[in-house]
């Protein structure tokens, strides 16, 4: 499946976004640089809204980005890990493959039984992850075209993991089981301020006027925290040789 409304907002005003009950959350603005919310975040999260109606009589999901690396030997890895997963009966909602973990100086909880698994801390980026039957329902019960946030900062209020109280208060149902592997096995082709990166979010319109948002990359926050992002690891999760970085003699991936 493949799922794209960037275009079509690009032909929306504002007053025909709201008769179609799409609005942000009143006072919503990037927490790092301050800048109010964009079409392109509006975009995103109707991508994933659209996807998640599509897929919610399937028993798991894969969603995948367009603009990713995968990890050498990736099916391999993903198809271990969701084996030990299912043989340790773990009751998972939401698993990212690929994320930024936000508080880098912070140890999350490695799952028993699970290796290279822990349970996910406030984390930005929806460029792959897996989605349960009852993980793609859960969303809506918070009515989010109403009140939408960006889809990143979305879910952490649904595992009820986020820095920012109004936004908690924002859904009643806080309760989404999440994960993330560790080590991730998707990664960004490009990282912020690196040659040939684009965002569709980042430096699109602001949402409700026809004005850029004068993001610069040079100087973004995003940008100077990468590198620490990046190598972020979990200790925990990861055993003195872990089964599913074993050597394998051919991976699709």
């Amino acid at each position: 499946m493949v799922v794209d409304v960037f275009s079509f907002l690009r032909a929306l005003n504002t007053s025909q976004l709201k008769a179609l009950s799409i609005d942000m959350l009143p006072g919503s603005r990037d927490p790092y640089s301050s800048r109010p919310r964009t079409r392109g975040e509006i975009g995103c999260f109707l991508c994933h809204s659209y996807m998640w109606k599509e897929v919610r009589s399937l028993q798991k999901t894969l969603v995948i980005g367009d603009d990713v690396r995968f990890e050498h030997q990736f099916k391999r890895k993903l198809m271990k890990l969701m084996g030990d997963i299912q043989q340790a009966q773990l009751d998972w909602e939401l698993i990212y493959i690929s994320r930024k973990k936000m508080w880098v100086q912070e140890s999350e909880k490695a799952v028993p039984n699970v290796m290279n698994l822990v349970e996910a801390d406030y984390s930005y980026w929806t460029l792959g992850y897996a989605i349960s039957f009852q993980g793609a329902q859960k969303p809506f019960g918070a009515e989010p075209l109403s009140k939408m946030l960006p889809v990143d900062e979305f879910l952490p209020v649904m595992y009820n993991n986020h820095p920012v109280a109004k936004y908690l208060e924002y859904s009643v149902s806080r309760d989404l089981e999440a994960f993330s592997a560790e080590p991730l096995l998707v990664y960004p082709t490009h990282y912020t301020g690196q040659s040939g990166y684009l965002s569709d979010t980042e430096t699109s319109t602001v949402w409700d006027k026809e004005t850029s948002t004068g993001w610069d990359r040079a100087h973004s926050w995003k940008s100077r925290q990468q590198g620490k992002i990046h190598s972020a690891q979990d200790k925990d999760a990861l055993p003195s040789q872990s089964p599913i970085n074993a050597p394998s003699s051919s991976d699709e991936l």
